[in-house]
């Protein structure tokens, strides 16, 4: 009883895979570049936290605490902020270590792409 309705096709077209192919490629490459911007981010973040946490540090001046970053910094290669663009402060007898910087990441030719990054101690 059916003989009279045409099949339907079901699927995705090789321009609709393609497209879909470009898209992901993209994304992904676009995610990988911002990886490493991240992974700094989060050895600033923590090497905030352990100079915060070091009871030697709780009672050091502020020239004390940076030269200790520089140490750490150097040895974890971070290059994405320097000790004096660290903000140090006594939040409820808590010392609290933040900065703030950006980076910038090519992606194609004259497109780039800006991400902020406040990493700090306090939780």
């Amino acid at each position: 009883m059916n003989a009279a309705m045409p099949a339907t096709q079901r699927g995705l077209s090789l321009f609709g895979f393609l497209f879909g192919a470009v898209i992901l490629v993209l994304v992904s490459i676009t995610g990988l570049k911002m990886i490493p911007a991240y992974m700094q981010y989060e050895q600033i973040k923590n090497l905030f936290i352990t100079i915060a946490n070091d009871p030697e540090m709780q009672n050091a001046n502020v020239r004390d605490i940076k030269a200790s970053f520089d140490k750490r910094a150097s040895i974890d290669d971070i290059t994405a902020i320097r000790a004096d663009d660290i903000e140090i402060v006594k939040e409820d007898g808590r010392l609290v270590l933040s900065a703030s910087y950006s980076v910038k990441v090519p992606l194609v030719a004259n497109v780039s792409l800006f991400m902020d990054f406040k990493p700090s101690s306090a939780k």
